[in-house]
């Protein structure tokens, strides 16, 4: 049975207008999901016998994330990746490369399976081998999470905050951060996403899901007009972007055009999703919220 009745379906009010740090008029929040092969495995699990479909995923490790790391050094960027379990397990020397770099490393599922279709002991399998890979092989606790697919539920809401997971990145609702409002109480801190900044809707084709794929210009305007906008409103634009796509040759001189014209101002505060997490917080202290 589903509910259906008419309510907002998100019942946090409207994101506080804290001020950004140092003076800051607006932020940046890049961000990639590292998803590698998983998200093809997630899909279909007949994938693992489809090794060129499989290929789609190893590039990240063997050539888009060194890539994309060279790309984000140049620009003295720090970035959050979000990373499955899966991946973590599969290409550990990829994410110490990560860490190396100064960047964080977040939660995306272990499988990359999407919340809302799985079961109660999916959802904790899923959020549970993540963490443990995490520590296992990084040594590391993860601070935030993004939806594989894009997609949540209550239940899985409900499971950031009892696993200690401080913020999400994964609705689209907001230009500035906010905390949920879960059944329980208080939940994990969100930092809306822009879907203008999925990179996979404008620069991947495959054979089984053929679309077109856009050009260089094409994108770099939607990323600056976007951009450009959310700055004067004084909000955080949050990227996701996939290393098995932004990695690609061309496509990382869009990512590397984009943060040029980004750089042009000195009023954005560029931060990891963990930084963002930090200030909210912070600020919420200040007010006497927390």
């Amino acid at each position: 049975m589903f509910d259906l009745s008419p309510r907002p379906a998100n019942s946090a009010p409207a994101a506080p207008d804290f001020p950004w740090p140092g003076g800051k008029k607006c932020a940046l929040f890049p961000a990639f999901d590292v998803d590698a092969e998983s998200v093809w495995l997630g899909a279909d699990p007949q994938n693992a016998r489809r090794l060129i479909t499989r290929s789609y995923g190893g590039y990240e490790a063997r050539v888009g994330i060194p890539k994309i790391l060279e790309t984000l050094r140049r620009h003295e960027v720090k970035a959050t990746f979000f990373v499955t379990g899966w991946s973590i397990d599969a290409h550990p020397a990829t994410c110490e490369a990560i860490l190396a770099d100064g960047h964080e490393i977040a939660h995306h599922g272990y499988l990359h399976l999407r919340p809302d279709t799985a079961d109660e002991a999916t959802l904790v399998d899923e959020m549970d081998r993540a963490i443990e890979a995490m520590k296992r092989v990084l040594g590391i606790v993860p601070a935030g999470y993004r939806a594989p697919w894009g997609e949540t539920c209550p239940e899985q809401m409900e499971l950031l905050k009892s696993r200690g997971i401080r913020y999400s990145s994964s609705f689209r609702d907001d230009i500035r951060p906010y905390r949920h409002v879960l059944p329980s109480g208080p939940g994990p801190i969100e930092i809306p996403v822009n879907y203008s900044f999925d990179d996979w809707s404008y620069g991947l084709t495959h054979r089984t899901s053929p679309r077109a794929m856009f050009g260089r210009e094409e994108v770099l305007s939607i990323w600056r007009d976007e951009f450009d906008q959310t700055r004067e409103w004084g909000g955080v634009t949050t990227m996701v972007m996939h290393p098995q796509v932004t990695g690609r040759p061309m496509r990382i001189r869009i990512l590397d055009q984009f943060l040029e014209h980004v750089r042009q101002y000195d009023d954005v505060w560029i931060a990891r999703g963990v930084d963002v997490a930090d200030h909210y917080e912070a600020s919420e202290a200040a007010q006497g919220k927390a």
